[in-house]
Parts: structure tokens; C-alpha cells; sequence
């Protein structure tokens, strides 16, 4: 095989070797024309001989210089196909002016198979598409240093400064043992991250290398005390940084701050040091602010919005967000003020008119434009949810003025539904005609699973536990007696039904929930009904027996309405509902009941104010809050039915045949019907502080009281706290308060509290917030205690703990997590620290 030296654009031409020169072989004359007697192409390669010569152009008996121009233009068009890895014309005989050309081609080898090693799997897929690293494409010199350089800067960009990227090609063979192509095998060496040991801030007097440090969120510096930040390097990080170092300035006053220039240092493999030289310049002010063509608004409504007055330290960044802030859709800025009225076509601009020392003017320039009018509003995406549960949550409509807060409200109400990806919601704007004052607004949906099934099973409480549920979030309920409607049940019209079973060794309940969200199709007033059953039989845990001739049954239902409000703001929801519970005791006689037959009726009305303006996705919140005041009343039967309760032991009926008090007599009457009220707040505060990074703040408070001292609390809806907030195998009325990091209830008394209290603060970060599944870790500090009375109640005396969870929310089963809580006080009763706790989260948000 002989091999030849490339020359793009230009002519080799070899007369064989001085040695081996025939009789027929002449030296060229330079300027001679000669005619082309025959050409011949050879070389590796597999097109047809006579497609090359066509492409050539050239032809037999056509005269031509040689060396010439009109060779030298055939290379180069052969060159440019990108085809062939050598090219060259050899004249082979000369006969007077005759002569016999030879193209020489080597066909560049096709990429075959792409192997690459040294980093994740997935990562793989993304750098074979970025490189173009197609099977069939020409392995061209070209081809390969681009893919390594790509890799290379591209892991250097993520800090990994030490990127070594080995390519190399071996023969593809097929079964017959032709070469078919090559392939490439691609193999990276990142080696560690760097680690910025040193930042130097250089030129800074006015602001501290503290402060200025503190603008740097990407690239920190090295700080064994700093545990939550790591102080890798990173290429864009970096250049964000620096973009925030100026506006840290122009916060502070600095207009003209620049940096002059940055190093990087490399002190080793693993370390580098950075130097940021930096020019601060003079401290301005504001000066006078003059409001341009507004007469929507007056410039004292303007100024009173800008909230900018003179005299104050210039801040350029704050300025901006006065005028439009990019970051928060619902800010109290000036492009708000606008678009909210109809505004669209507006334009609001901050004009520097005049700089006197270190005061600077502004004239703030506004072209309001014509009111924009919404023309049609449309729905695309949903495929299972009916247009009319879309259309009632929209708060646009045909006809009215252009709004960006409905806008952004609409958004919020259709996430919060449950039935589309929040991640994907998304308005399009489309025939925005500024001269008509007219748009059409297109929303476009992404439907996610709505309906939820939990079957699970495991041992529990002292013995094998089962459920089933069923959630159906986006059921009909009108078509219900539809057979084509069952896909594989009817759905769309958004009510949700619940059906659930949960048996043990000793204990079944099974309930039945439907909520319509819009009754009767016009308002927002949502009917919820229940109903619900549960069997519960006496269960000694030391001898893990069930003694199934002592049983507790509860039968109970509700049914409630929800209106939302239309002051002080349509985020709050007013909600009533009445409910009935009947206890019933056969031979169940336990240390929560005096009394082991009987029964007791609990009716109660409920009435709740709300208001939750958390963002659009329910499932992960990033800003808003969610508050809820409760309270639970039972009718005063003792006002009306004529029984005096201090003196019932003095009555013979509930003696027993000594003459003495029957206490279980005594507490069946006092309980036959339940009398108590209790009253609740939680509230509950998401901080988006930086990305998708969450503070979650939350606190709890309950109190269980009673109308008549005499007849007392009674011994239902007690609250009980600690453990994971799942109320296990108690199904007595209790209400179970969630604070990790304890054993479940372990945290009152056997029959329960009437005062309870909880904080917690917790930081959460998402791992991906995708259609199928939604994932994210999180921190957790939270402390809790409960009492019996306010004569007990302490609000610092509280059962503290911190921990780490993580939440798996997937719409087929709902939300599932675990959570591992350090406790560190002791539970009633112990003297060391509770220690580690290990929860498992089911269908619980928190």
C-alpha cells in the first residue's frame, strides 16, 4: 500500500521514481497544454470509477495545463466533500502532447461502533448526540479532535481542570472478514474535581472581601465549618458569580464597578486559587425621578409603586425590579401595575438624563399603547379531563382586558387541580396585534395519572396488616351508568372518589369518600360526603391474642361544604360541615373507657377558614402559604337536658348494690353524648431562598375543651403525638399528631391530651420533578409536646428532633417516603435521649 503527503488545493504530480523511469515518461513542460488521453482512478474506496471521472468533470481528449488551474480546482471540489482522507493526480505516460492521468483516492472509514468509558451510563447517550457520533458518518481528523476537545472543555467547564480524553479506532470486521468501518473507543479520565483553596479580592475598599465573597453563590472558598456548600469550581458558576459581584455593587451605590480582569491559579491537582481584580469606582445617589408619558397613572401613584425616593443610595438592581421583576411574575412593580390593567403593549424604560458629581437623574420613560383585549382563549392537551372542569378554573375570559396576575392565577388553579404536569403549564401568546389591541391565549396542558391505587401489605401494631384503596381524582360521577364512559372507569368531570379497606388480626375499617369540587356546575362550592366503618377487637400485646367477643365499632359519616371567598381575598375558603359518630362497647373494657358496654354518639358541626396561595405545583410548592382555623363544636346538651353531672354518684341509678358511685354508669351517662369543642391551627410558610432550594416553616396548635366542668373532656378526640402522623391500629377518635424522631404516641399520655403544640422548619431540595415521578430530599428540625390544660401548657417545653427523608409523590400510588428523625428528649416515662427513629410515609403531604 504506499502512502502519500496531502496538499489541499494543489497538484502532486509523480513520475514513479527517478530510478524506474520508462522510455515513454518525458519531463513536463511548465505552460504546455497537453490533451488528456486516459484517466484511471485507484486508491481504497468503493465508488464506481467512471462516478469519480463524471464528478471530476474531466474528459478524455480535453486539453488542460499541467500543473494548472483546472486540476487544482478538481482536488479542491474533491476536498470539499469530505469524503476522502488523500487525494492526488500522478501522470502516468507522455506521448508528445499525450497523456495518462492517475486519481489517487482513499476513502475516509465510516464510524461503526462508539464505546466510552470512565463516566455514568446515562451521560453517554448525551455525548454521543452532542458529537454527532452517528454510525455511518466519516471518521474524518477533523471528527475526532472536535469530540475531544468538546469532551475536554466540557468537564473542565464542571471544574474537573485535570480532564485527560484518549480517542482511538480499531477495524470494524464483519462475520466474512471485510472491513466494514471503524470503531472509535473514547476514554475519559476527569479525575478529581478542584477544590478553590483561595479567593483574593483585589481593588475592593468601599465593600469588605466578606461582602463581596458573600455575592459569590457558585465558587465559595474553602471552609471546613461550611458543611452545606461545597467549594468546587466551575466555569459558569463562576461567571455567574462575577455577574453577581457587579450587581452587589450597583446595589451598594457602585454604578461603574467593573473587574478588570480574573486568574486562575492552579496550586495543585486538586486545588486552584482565584484572583478577582476589581474597580469600584465613586458612590452615587438618586436624584430627581421624572415619570414621561403616563396618563393611565399620576406620577404620585407611579411614585408611591417605584418606592424609589431621592436622595437614597443609588441601586441599580433594585431600580430594575421596581420597573420589571424578572424573577417573581407576581411582583409589585410598574410593568405589573400596567399589565394588570390591560396594559400589554406597554413599555416602561429607566433613562439616565443627567449625572451632577455622585447624584444621577432619571426619567422614567413610558409608552403605555393601546388596552389589549383577550380575542379567543383556548385549551390544548387534555385528552381525559372534560373542556368544562378546564374552562371554570380559568380566569380569563373572551372580551376582558388583558391581565398578567389572571394570568399567572390561572396557571396557579389549573396545577393546583392534580390532573396535568405543573411542570409543563405553559401560556402561549399568539395574534398579538398591538394596533387592534388584541390576543389569542392558547393554554397547553400535559395530562398526568389522577387516580391512585395503594394495595400493600406487612406486619404492624402486633400483627400481619392488608390494604386496599382506591383514589379516583378525576371521576364522573354523571357517567356512571354509561358503559362507553368505563375507560376502565368514567372519568373527567373532576370529583374524587375514595374507597378503602385496611384489615388486621384485629381490627377492619372501610370507608367511602365522594367530593364534587363545583356543585351544580356554576360557583365554586365543593360538597364532600363520608362514610365509614370500623370493627375493632381487643388485642393483648404480650400474648399477641385477639379476643374477638371484645369489640369497639365506630359507624360515623359527614357531610360538608366548601366556599371560596370573595373577601378579604379569593384565596380564602370558608368550610362547614356536620358529622356524626356512633361508638359502640360490647365487653370492651380498656384503660381509655370506664365503661366496657355501652355506647356514645359523637354529633358535631365543623367550621373552617382557609387560605392557601401556594404556587402552582401542590406536590412541591416553591413560594406561598397554607393556614387553616378549625373548630369542632358538639351541641351544649347539658344546657337543655336537665342533668345535673356533679352529683350523679348520688343518684341510686348509678349505684351499684353497696350503695356506692358506679363510675362505669356514671361516665356511660356523661358520655351517651358527646359534648366538648376543640379548636385548631396550623399554618404553614414555603421560602423559595435560591433555585428550587425550599424552607418549609410550619406550626401547630390544638386545644380539646369542655362546655360543662362537670361532665368533663371526654375520652374521643384527644390528641396524641409523636411518630409519623399515621394513625397505625388506634381507630378510638384519637387524632395523631406526626413529630419524627419518636416512637408513634409516645409522646402522651395512654388516654391522651387536650393541648398539643408543634414547629418545625424544613429545607427541601427536589431530585426531579418529572410527569411520572416526583422526588426530593429534605432536612428536618421540628419540636412538639402535649398537655392536659392550660395550668400545664408550657409552649418551650417541647420534645425536639432533627432528621433527614426523602418523598417519592407518583400519581399511580400517591406519596410514599422515609424519614430518619433523631430524637432528643426522652419519651414520658424514659431518662436518656429517644435516639434514631426510622418512618415510613404513606399518602400523607407534609
Amino acid at each position: 500500500m504506499h502512502v502519500y503527503k496531502k496538499f489541499y488545493c494543489t497538484i502532486l504530480i509523480t513520475i514513479l521514481s527517478v530510478c524506474t523511469l520508462s522510455a515513454q515518461q518525458k519531463e513536463l513542460d511548465s505552460g504546455k497544454k497537453y490533451t488528456i488521453n486516459k484517466i484511471t482512478v485507484t486508491g481504497a474506496q468503493n465508488f464506481n470509477e467512471q462516478t469519480v471521472i463524471a464528478f471530476t468533470g474531466l474528459k478524455e481528449g480535453e486539453q488542460i495545463y499541467i500543473p494548472g488551474e483546472k486540476l487544482s480546482t478538481v482536488t479542491k471540489k474533491l476536498w470539499e466533500q469530505n469524503l476522502f482522507s488523500d487525494i492526488a493526480f500522478y501522470v502516468t505516460d507522455i506521448n508528445e502532447n499525450l497523456v495518462d492521468l492517475e486519481l489517487y483516492i482513499v476513502e475516509l472509514p465510516k464510524l461503526n461502533e462508539v464505546s466510552i468509558e470512565g463516566i455514568r451510563k446515562k451521560k453517554i447517550k448525551t455525548l454521543i448526540e452532542d458529537n454527532n457520533l452517528k454510525k455511518g458518518v466519516k471518521l474524518t481528523k477533523n471528527l475526532l479532535t472536535t469530540t475531544k476537545n468538546y469532551i475536554t472543555n466540557k468537564y473542565k467547564k464542571d471544574g474537573f481542570l485535570n480532564t485527560e480524553v484518549i480517542l482511538s479506532t480499531t477495524p470494524a470486521i464483519d462475520s466474512t472478514g471485510t472491513e466494514i468501518g471503524k470503531d472509535l473507543k473514547i476514554l475519559i479520565d476527569k479525575g478529581e474535581r478542584v477544590k478553590v483553596s483561595k479567593i483574593d479580592i483585589v481593588g475592593n475598599e468601599e465593600l469588605s472581601d466578606a461582602k463581596v465573597k458573600r455575592a459569590m453563590k457558585n465558587v465559595k472558598q474553602k471552609n471546613p465549618l461550611r458543611f452545606y456548600k461545597r467549594s468546587k469550581f466551575s466555569e459558569e458558576g463562576f461567571n455567574e458569580d462575577k455577574a453577581s459581584i457587579i450587581a452587589k455593587y450597583k446595589s451598594n451605590g457602585f454604578r461603574d464597578a467593573r473587574i478588570l480582569s480574573d486568574t486562575l491559579i492552579a496550586k495543585d491537582e486538586k486545588n486552584v486559587a482565584l484572583r478577582i481584580n476589581v474597580e469600584e469606582g465613586k458612590k452615587y445617589y438618586f436624584g430627581d425621578i421624572r415619570f414621561i408619558g403616563n396618563s393611565v397613572y399620576t406620577d404620585g401613584q407611579l411614585r408611591q409603586q417605584l418606592g424609589i425616593k431621592k436622595g437614597e443610595t443609588y441601586n441599580g438592581v433594585l431600580l430594575q425590579e421596581r420597573i420589571a421583576d424578572v424573577e417573581n411574575p407576581e411582583a409589585d412593580d410598574l410593568t405589573n401595575l400596567y399589565q394588570n390593567t390591560g396594559y400589554l403593549f406597554s413599555r416602561i424604560s429607566p433613562v439616565e438624563v443627567a449625572v451632577r458629581n455622585d447624584t444621577i437623574d432619571f426619567e422614567i420613560r413610558i409608552v403605555e399603547g393601546k388596552i389589549a383585549y383577550f380575542d379567543h382563549i383556548d385549551v390544548v392537551g387534555n385528552t381525559k379531563t372534560n373542556d368544562h372542569v378546564i374552562y371554570r378554573e380559568l380566569r380569563t375570559r373572551p372580551g376582558q382586558k388583558y391581565s398578567k396576575r389572571n394570568v399567572v392565577r390561572t396557571l396557579r388553579e389549573l396545577g393546583q387541580l392534580g390532573f396535568f404536569d405543573p411542570e409543563q403549564l405553559s401560556p402561549e401568546f399568539k395574534n398579538v396585534d398591538p394596533n387592534n389591541g388584541t390576543l389569542d391565549l392558547e393554554y397547553s396542558l400535559v395530562e398526568k395519572g389522577a387516580s391512585q391505587i395503594e394495595l400493600q401489605g406487612g406486619y404492624g401494631g402486633g400483627g400481619f396488616v392488608g390494604t386496599l384503596g382506591l383514589s379516583f381524582n378525576n371521576f364522573s360521577l354523571r357517567n356512571i351508568f354509561n358503559k362507553e364512559a368505563y375507560k376502565p372507569l368514567p372519568m373527567g368531570d373532576g370529583q374524587k372518589l375514595s374507597i378503602r379497606a385496611q384489615g388486621s388480626t384485629f381490627y377492619q375499617t372501610y370507608s367511602l369518600s365522594l367530593v364534587e369540587p363545583w356543585l351544580g356546575g356554576k360557583k365554586p362550592v365543593q360538597l364532600s360526603t363520608s362514610l365509614s366503618h370500623t370493627v375493632q377487637y381487643f388485642y393483648d400485646f404480650r400474648e399477641r391474642d385477639t379476643d374477638r367477643n371484645r369489640r369497639f365499632l365506630i359507624t360515623g359519616g359527614s357531610i360538608g361544604v366548601a366556599q371560596k371567598l370573595k373577601w378579604p381575598d379569593d384565596f380564602f375558603v370558608l368550610s362547614q360541615a356536620i358529622s356524626f359518630q356512633h361508638y359502640n362497647l360490647q365487653n370492651y373494657n380498656t384503660g381509655l373507657f370506664t365503661f366496657g358496654d355501652g355506647y356514645a354518639n359523637n354529633l358535631a358541626y365543623t367550621i373552617g377558614l382557609s387560605r392557601n396561595n401556594t404556587t402552582v405545583n401542590p406536590i412541591y410548592p416553591l413560594a406561598g402559604s397554607d393556614f387553616s382555623l378549625t373548630a369542632k363544636l358538639t351541641p351544649p346538651f347539658s344546657a337543655f337536658n336537665n342533668v345535673d353531672y356533679g352529683n350523679l354518684g348520688n343518684d341510686p341509678e348509678f349505684q351499684n348494690f353497696e350503695g356506692n358511685p358506679d363510675q362505669a354508669k356514671i361516665d356511660q351517662e356523661r358520655f351517651k353524648w358527646l359534648e366538648y369543642y376543640k379548636i385548631k391551627f396550623k399554618g404553614t410558610w414555603y421560602t423559595n431562598i435560591i433555585d428550587k432550594l425550599v424552607l418549609r416553616t410550619n406550626t401547630e396548635f390544638g386545644f380539646l375543651g369542655a362546655y360543662n366542668q362537670d361532665r368533663g373532656i371526654p375520652p374521643f378526640e384527644r390528641f396524641f403525638v409523636g411518630g409519623d402522623g399515621l394513625g397505625a391500629f388506634s381507630l378510638d377518635g384519637r387524632e395523631v399528631i406526626q413529630l419524627r424522631g419518636y416512637p408513634n404516641q409516645s409522646l402522651s399520655n395512654v388516654d391522651g391530651n387536650t393541648i398539643f403544640n408543634k414547629f418545625s422548619l424544613e429545607v427541601r431540595y427536589p431530585i426531579t420533578l418529572g410527569q411520572l415521578a416526583s422526588i426530593y430530599g429534605l432536612a428536618f428540625a421540628e419540636g412538639g409536646n402535649s398537655f392536659d390544660g392550660f395550668r400545664e401548657y408550657n409552649p418551650f417545653d417541647l420534645k425536639r428532633s432533627a432528621g433527614l427523608g426523602l418523598r417519592i409523590f407518583m400519581p399511580a400510588f400517591g406519596l410514599l417516603g422515609i424519614d430518619f428523625g433523631y430524637g432528643f428528649d426522652p419519651v414520658l416515662g424514659g431518662i436518656q435521649p429517644n435516639g434514631w427513629e426510622t418512618h415510613f410515609i404513606i399518602g400523607q403531604q407534609f
